[in-house]
């Protein structure tokens, strides 16, 4: 790129000799170089070099810019680390194509590196020749993202229960990486070390886990914070945990839960575990299964239950990791009691279809049953109390309607053939020393 200022005689004389430089041996082109530089230092003054420092991802591009405040066309040259020029106002001495030239005016040399490797990092040297001469670095950085992120874990298959190593490392990186663990959305504290090597950090940290069943299937998350980064870098590994039987009883049959003599009971034994429980077996705790017993692998068939059958029958399972069981306690309860319909008065039969509500109705466990049978006493005393005050009550009533007819019939006889009451009662008598006492009794 060309300057739109007209150079001087001293600056065509410099610029003359920096393309001699070019050419020169390696020796005397150093020489050359400062020979122009000292040719174009001007007398003025008030002049400010400035520049920034650079961070960069390696493989990436780095932007260099030299700028100048109150520029009076001084020189202004670009130099690498090891003080070696790489652009001299818009000439490139440095054979390093990877250098190039953005901008260049007396106030500003912008370059540009492509390609950056950790090798490139360091301080690079703005000059500005002036009197007297002024000079800036920029520092630039090279940031290396993990080149290897791996998770190991101490055991593929672990058992509930136990505590295992899991590690994770991050391999040659610029600076140290930071590593944070997370078991599924829950995150974990690891201790991590730091190893140097030629400038690179390799981070391995370590992660001590007990694991549970509730574990199994659930990932192990190493992740990597880094400044050159972006985004999430992780890795992860399953967990596999071997965990012993969960045994649950569930009661197919009867329906409604209540178990009564002459029904049939049935029962499934439901067994997870991993691995996967192979034998599931049913027990009669403190006792023989009873012989009716029907047994179909997980399943419990009981016919025709009856007293006899009380007891606590428990389902067993297990694999390699252990053993468990769950226990289911019968009781039998009676049979719905049955009684026959009434055949005596209006309200026995009233009290009669109570009791067999009562008793019906009496499917509430054991204590509803007693409460029943009570009640069905009462109401059978009550009955029989009411019936013989009944049976009282017509004997007492015919007995009293027997004797009013007796007098009445004795106060009659004779009276159809007698002239007066005086003779009716002595022929009712039958004689006149009757008739007299008669006389005397009524008198």
């Amino acid at each position: 790129m060309a300057s739109a200022v007209l150079p001087s005689g001293s600056q065509c004389a410099a610029a003359a000799a920096v393309v001699a430089a070019a050419a020169a041996p390696p020796g005397l082109r150093l020489l050359l170089l400062l020979l122009s530089a000292a040719a174009l230092i001007p007398t003025g003054n008030g002049q400010n070099l400035f520049t920034k420092d650079v961070t960069v991802i390696e493989g990436e591009v780095a932007t260099i810019s030299c700028q100048v405040n109150k520029s009076d066309d001084s020189v202004i040259q670009l130099l690498n680390p090891n003080r070696q020029t790489i652009y001299f106002r818009d000439f490139r001495p440095l054979k390093d194509s990877r250098f190039q030239l953005l901008n260049f005016s007396s106030s500003e040399l912008k370059v540009s590196l492509t390609n950056v490797s950790i090798s490139d990092e360091g301080r690079y040297f703005c000059q500005l020749y002036t009197d007297p001469p002024q000079e800036s670095y920029t520092t630039i950085t090279v940031l290396v993202p993990p080149r290897n992120l791996m998770i190991d874990i101490q055991k593929d298959t672990a058992v509930e229960g136990e505590e295992i190593e899991v590690n994770c490392t991050a391999m040659a990186s610029k600076p140290a990486t930071t590593i944070r663990w997370f078991k599924g959305n829950k995150e974990l504290k690891g201790k991590s070390e730091v190893e140097e090597w030629s400038d690179m950090y390799t981070v391995t940290s370590q992660l001590m886990l007990k694991v549970h069943k509730e574990d199994d299937g659930v990932p192990v998350i190493c992740q990597v914070e880094h400044p050159a980064v972006t985004g999430n870098l992780q890795t992860q590994r399953y967990l596999e945990v071997q965990y012993k039987p969960q045994v649950h009883i569930q009661m197919t049959y009867p329906l409604q839960g209540l178990t009564r003599e002459g029904d049939a009971l049935e029962l499934t034994c439901e067994a997870i575990g991993k691995p996967q429980p192979v034998m599931v077996t049913w027990v009669r705790v403190d006792d023989e299964m009873p012989q009716h017993a029907v047994l179909s692998g997980p399943n419990l068939f009981i016919n025709n239950l009856n007293k006899t059958d009380n007891g606590t029958y428990r389902c067993e399972a297990s694999n390699i990791v252990g053993k468990a069981h769950s226990d289911y306690m019968l009781y039998v309860y009676d049979p719905p009691t049955t009684i026959p319909p009434p055949t005596t008065t209006t309200t026995t039969t009233t009290t009669t279809t109570t009791i067999l509500t009562i008793i019906t109705d009496s499917r509430a466990g054991e204590e509803g049953a007693i409460r029943a049978v009570d009640h069905a006493v009462i109401g059978g005393v009550v009955a029989v109390v009411v019936f013989a005050m009944l049976c009282l009550l017509i004997i007492l009533g015919r007995y009293f309607a027997r004797h009013k007819g007796t007098y009445f019939t004795h106060e009659a006889k004779g009276a159809d053939d007698a002239a007066d009451a005086d003779t009716a009662i002595i022929n009712a008598e039958g004689g006149q020393n009757n008739s007299e006492e008669k006389k005397e009794y009524f008198i």
